[in-house]
């Protein structure tokens, strides 16, 4: 089965401070899907689109880094 939808990588090195999505979710282009600490600063990634979040890989705590893949979103 094809993955048609889009897939969310961070962009640099930093550890998740809070999810604020789930699988299932309806989010609007613009929401903060995650919250990310990165050189003492807070990040927010934000859904380049709007969509259905079919998959969450992270979870707060966890260490991250450049290209790891945060979530899947499906067009809706």
């Amino acid at each position: 089965m094809q993955f048609i939808g889009f897939r969310l990588r961070l962009n640099f090195t930093g550890s998740v401070i809070d999810v604020r999505c789930k699988r299932g979710d309806l989010v609007v282009a613009g929401d903060t899907l995650v919250l990310r600490e990165a050189m003492k600063m807070e990040h927010h990634v934000k859904a380049p689109r709007s969509g259905r979040v079919s998959e969450v890989r992270v979870m707060a705590g966890q260490q991250v880094k450049r290209g790891d893949l945060l979530l899947l979103m499906d067009q809706d």
